[in-house]
């Protein structure tokens, strides 16, 4: 029995298609995404690092206080070096719940020189329609580290004016994706490609029947579906796993003209075309002479000016390209010839206006 399995495992990985892809790789559902949240909230705690005499820290803290029954009086602005404020932000993942843990990531907005050792007092995170969504408290940890002198020397290792607080947020309202009463499931693809559309959609009729998937532009796939959350749950899932042969990406060259990185894919294409690259090299050596007087001639130092100039040509041999090379044959044929990054920049540059590149060149 076990050498069967064994044989059956070996077909079924051979009869998958090669270098296929999970249709959740390719993309997500509609609706099914995360949503940004962000709020103000004042950090205490810390070791004199903080705003000190900043006015909207002192209002922050004013309204902490006051929601303890503490009034300052108008006149009074305390001095806060432990204290600092801060803006928090999160992402609240699809379909969290009430009562659930979220990171919080927390950046000083005034003048404070280090979070480390503070804590965030409660606040609430707002989404975009303004309504609270999660309150965030807790301890922040700070990688960072700022440490400054008496004479004004200092030393700063990463940002210690920012940190996180792991699970430092607790969901507070649900958001409502929608998906269990939509007329219809729609799938969009990460990237848009026709072919890959059509594909998802053609894949998805082949599993479940033909009717059921539509590619609507080089994006969106409507998937049918009979409505009720638990339905389409399990309908979601079975299509997240379906094995897709995605499309060939369009043919590009990425150039990173600060680096010197260039990045070729597969489909990248050259048309015959011949390639001779050289380096001219021009030096010019200063080196004055001195023209020193005979004894007790009465003369003057003097400096001559003399300079040397060379010319080197750098003889690099002329190599061709022959028609519809691939991806290896051309890195090939440049390293050949010992072309350094910035050489191969401008052949390419080169090869595109000659109209031999039929590629995108895209430089960054």
């Amino acid at each position: 029995m076990r050498p069967i399995l064994i044989l059956l495992a070996a077909l079924a990985a051979l009869a998958a298609p090669a270098h296929a892809q999970r249709v959740k790789d390719l993309g997500a559902f509609a609706g099914v995404r995360a949503n940004q949240l962000v709020g103000y909230g004042i950090v205490v705690g810390l070791a004199g690092t903080g705003d000190d005499n900043l006015e909207y820290t002192i209002q922050g803290m004013k309204g902490a206080a006051e929601r303890f029954g503490l009034v300052l009086p108008p006149n009074v602005n305390p001095t806060l070096k432990n204290a600092a404020a801060v803006m928090v932000t999160a992402e609240l993942p699809p379909f969290a719940k009430p009562g659930q843990r979220i990171d919080v990531t927390v950046g000083a907005i005034g003048k404070a020189k280090s979070l480390r050792g503070g804590s965030l007092l409660m606040t609430p995170l707002r989404g975009a329609d303004g309504q609270v969504y999660a309150m965030a408290q807790g301890t922040l940890a700070v990688g960072g580290l700022g440490v400054e002198g008496s004479d004004g020397s200092k030393v700063t290792v990463n940002v210690p004016s920012s940190g996180r607080i792991p699970d430092g947020a607790s969901v507070e309202r649900e958001v409502a994706t929608g998906f269990a009463d939509s007329a219809h499931l729609v799938f969009n693809l990460a990237k848009a490609d026709f072919t890959t559309s059509e594909r998802v959609a053609a894949a998805i009729n082949a599993r479940l029947g033909a009717g059921t998937a539509r590619a609507v532009d080089a994006v969106s796939v409507t998937v049918a579906a009979a409505p009720g959350a638990s339905v389409r749950t399990a309908l979601m899932s079975d299509i997240e796993n379906i094995q897709v042969v995605a499309a060939e990406p369009p043919a590009r060259v990425i150039v990173n003209a600060r680096t010197g990185t260039v990045v070729i894919n597969s489909a990248v294409r050259v048309g015959p075309a011949a390639v001779s690259h050289g380096r001219l090299t021009v030096k010019i050596d200063e080196k004055p002479r001195i023209s020193q007087p005979m004894p007790f001639s009465r003369g003057e130092t003097a400096v001559e000016p003399s300079s040397r100039i060379a010319i080197e040509e750098e003889r690099r041999p002329m190599f061709m390209l022959d028609p519809g090379p691939q991806l290896g044959d051309i890195v090939k044929a440049v390293n050949g010839v010992g072309a350094s990054p910035a050489d191969l920049v401008a052949i390419l540059e080169a090869l595109k206006e000659a109209g031999a590149l039929r590629a995108e060149l895209i430089v960054l």
